[in-house]
């Protein structure tokens, strides 16, 4: 299996964050608790547990929720805290991987499922999904909130899309800094309210989909 560790250790957010990514490819089984330690993955702040297309789908899923028992076991021994979002096949599944407490669990033929209903409601929506799926296509960015809107003033989301829209990004959501500490969410609120005052300060983000 492969482990692939995205950014510097405890990397700061936003644009500098960004700039700064590493990338880490080691292989190894990540269901062997040593092979595990040796990754270091409590010096980061988020991790992605991947299902291995090498195995038939349930099997590939007893492997990762293996992954995630022991990437939660060493979290309490260790006293770390990081995020562990994780991609598993068959939704009956969902409920032994919850027992591991996963802060967020994609079940990937369910997302697949999601998109080709879409598709034959509106098969127009085919060129939005091509779109944003393609690596040429928008990426998902956190931006330094006071790029726009004025920091601690209160305005509603819609001012905040207004103000993407004129750069030419389209406007998500948003990361407040108070929480990126505190699971399950760490600050992020996706499509969010669009008439509900928002106060966004120091440190906080847009988060925007943009071609760069």
């Amino acid at each position: 299996m492969l482990e692939i560790a995205a950014g510097h250790p405890k990397a700061g957010t936003g644009l500098d964050g960004l700039r700064n990514l590493t990338v880490n490819v080691k292989e190894c089984d990540t269901t062997d608790r040593y092979a595990l330690e040796a990754l270091g993955v409590g010096l980061y702040q988020h991790v992605i547990v991947l299902s291995d297309d090498r195995f038939k789908p349930q099997h590939a899923d007893t492997r990762t929720l293996m992954t995630l028992l022991q990437l939660r076991d060493m979290q309490t021994v260790a006293g770390e805290r990081y995020s562990i979002v994780s991609e598993m096949h068959d939704e009956n599944n969902r409920s032994l991987a919850e027992v591991t407490e996963a802060d967020d669990i994609v079940i990937s033929d369910t997302v697949i499922g999601l998109l080709l209903a879409q598709l034959a409601e509106n098969r127009h929506l085919a060129d939005v999904f091509s779109y944003l799926f393609d690596s040429r296509g928008s990426e998902i960015y956190p931006r330094p909130a006071s790029s726009y809107v004025t920091k601690d003033v209160p305005v509603s989301f819609s001012t905040v899309i207004e103000s993407a829209r004129r750069r030419g990004e389209t406007a998500i959501g948003y990361r407040l800094a108070s929480g990126v500490n505190q699971p399950p969410h760490y600050g992020v609120v996706l499509n969010p309210s669009k008439s509900q005052p928002l106060t966004l300060g120091e440190g906080d983000s847009v988060i925007v989909l943009s071609e760069r």
